[in-house]
């Protein structure tokens, strides 16, 4: 059996999240009510739940001298859906951040962005140069 990743959030408005993960990032949608919904992201379960604003404060970090922030989640994909996801996001004219390649020939060479969803989470794409790299030491 494949397994899938799952993770619930707090967010500030249903209906802006869902709009972020459906319309920008092409997600789709899973149960929902009124209150929260699951959204499928690349086959891995997002329930974002209607709350206050959460706060994290927890600093940023530098990695091969980008700052980056220490709290984030994402998706690993192949190269052509990352192009696919990195061009159709900065053609809505949204804000992505650090588009870089992190360990240049290097074990675990990855190609890298980010971007803030409606509840100010950053949500982070990944493909790496050889998937057999995503655990190796």
């Amino acid at each position: 059996m494949e397994t899938s990743f799952h993770m619930s959030l707090p967010c500030l408005s249903v209906e802006e999240t869902k709009n972020f993960y459906i319309n920008n990032i092409g997600a789709s949608l899973g149960r929902a009510n009124e209150n929260w919904i699951d959204i499928n992201l690349f086959g891995h379960q997002l329930t974002f739940i209607q709350a206050e604003k959460f706060n994290f404060n927890s600093p940023n970090y530098v990695f091969e001298g980008k700052m980056l922030p220490s709290f984030h989640f994402g998706v690993i994909v192949d190269v052509e859906k990352w192009g696919e996801l990195y061009a159709k996001l900065n053609n809505l004219n949204l804000k992505v951040v650090t588009q870089t390649t992190f360990l240049k020939d290097q074990t675990g060479e990855h190609l890298s962005f980010f971007i803030k969803d409606s509840n100010d989470y950053m949500l982070e794409f990944k493909s790496f140069k050889d998937s057999d790299d995503i655990f190796k030491v």
